[in-house]
């Protein structure tokens, strides 16, 4: 888990890292929830002295934003967990909840690559791949929660069985974890990942080579049907994948302006805030439950020096004596 206390303008003034606690169940690491939370509701107060007034906390899986409830999470086991309201109890405060992709690109649009930009798609390459709709400043969650599963756009009709019952789903060809599946395959040694056939892929390696070039245009194929489909003037690239640069960058550009026909070509660019994402998207929405849509306060202080948020994503925001406001932001991963 990560977490941060985050400033009205999207500055991290505070961060801390703990595990998550998951061979130890699904209650477990709902209470490693709370005293994560409460613990960095208190370092606030030590350090601004005055306590957040609202929260925010991002999870993976399916997210009901609207009820606050963590529907489903596979790796964290939890069905139905009432996240927002056991924080909301917990800290006395507000609480927003959401969706772990969501609220790292909601964090990208607003304060990172996507800075500027009116209309933006976020993708993450980790070990599936989930996507973030922004437009004007927010990320759409869709009428149901699941805007954005750009993994499961069918790329390779027919091909690779996925667990969410399709065959030849993006997030087989072109994940992190597909490509260390079929590297650690094609190179002998069951603990290559990705990052080891990028390296590969530098030197020239011929099975390196054609690994990578497959997963680029498999995401190639899904980035078009996307930008087919929402038109976004931003399309930001992050997760484990990611890292490799250029290496990724310079071939997935060249293979979305060969497939683009009508389309307009987005600006394509690297997510610039790394693992911090979600732990500041979260402390965006505890700024948006108190009006600041935009993720900027508008400079007035509380006169009981109340106006600070606090984010779980988990997010802990917390006021200042001298005026700073905070929130707290939290992100549970598994």
């Amino acid at each position: 888990m990560k977490a941060a206390l985050v400033g009205a303008d999207g500055t991290l003034l505070h961060e801390d890292r703990r595990a998550t606690g998951r061979e130890r169940g699904p209650d477990a690491v709902i209470a490693g929830i709370l005293d994560f939370a409460a613990d960095l509701r208190a370092h606030g107060v030590e350090r601004f002295g005055e306590p957040a007034v609202a929260a925010g906390v991002a999870v993976p899986g399916i997210v009901d934003e609207t009820r606050g409830i963590a529907a489903y999470a596979a790796n964290l086991g939890w069905r139905d967990v009432p996240l927002r309201d056991l924080l909301t109890r917990w800290l006395d405060c507000p609480v927003a909840l959401g969706h772990d992709v969501r609220t790292g690109g909601l964090a990208e649009g607003r304060v990172g690559a996507g800075r500027g930009a009116d209309r933006f798609l976020f993708v993450a390459l980790g070990t599936g791949i989930a996507g973030a709709i922004g437009v004007d400043g927010r990320v759409e969650a869709g009428a149901h929660g699941f805007a954005g599963e750009i993994g499961h756009i069918v790329v390779r009709p027919g091909g690779t069985p996925c667990p969410c019952g399709q065959h030849g789903c993006l997030e087989r060809f072109a994940s992190a974890a597909a490509v260390s599946e079929a590297w650690a395959a094609a190179c002998g040694d069951p603990e290559a990942d990705a990052a080891d056939c990028a390296k590969a892929v530098t030197s020239g390696e011929p099975n390196a080579v054609r690994i990578w070039q497959g997963a680029v245009d498999a995401l190639a194929d899904g980035l078009v049907t996307a930008l087919t489909l929402l038109d976004p003037r931003t399309l930001i690239i992050g997760g484990g994948l990611a890292e490799a640069g250029e290496t990724l960058f310079t071939p997935l550009r060249d293979a979305v302006r060969r497939r683009v026909t009508f389309q307009k070509l987005p600006t394509i660019v690297p997510a610039a805030l790394g693992d911090t994402a979600g732990c500041l998207g979260a402390g965006l929405l505890a700024w948006d439950l108190l009006g600041t849509t935009d993720g900027t306060d508008d400079g007035t202080d509380a006169t009981d020096g109340s106006d600070a948020t606090h984010g779980t994503d988990a997010t802990d925001g917390t006021d200042a004596t001298d005026g700073t406001a905070t929130t707290d932001g939290m992100e549970v991963t598994p």
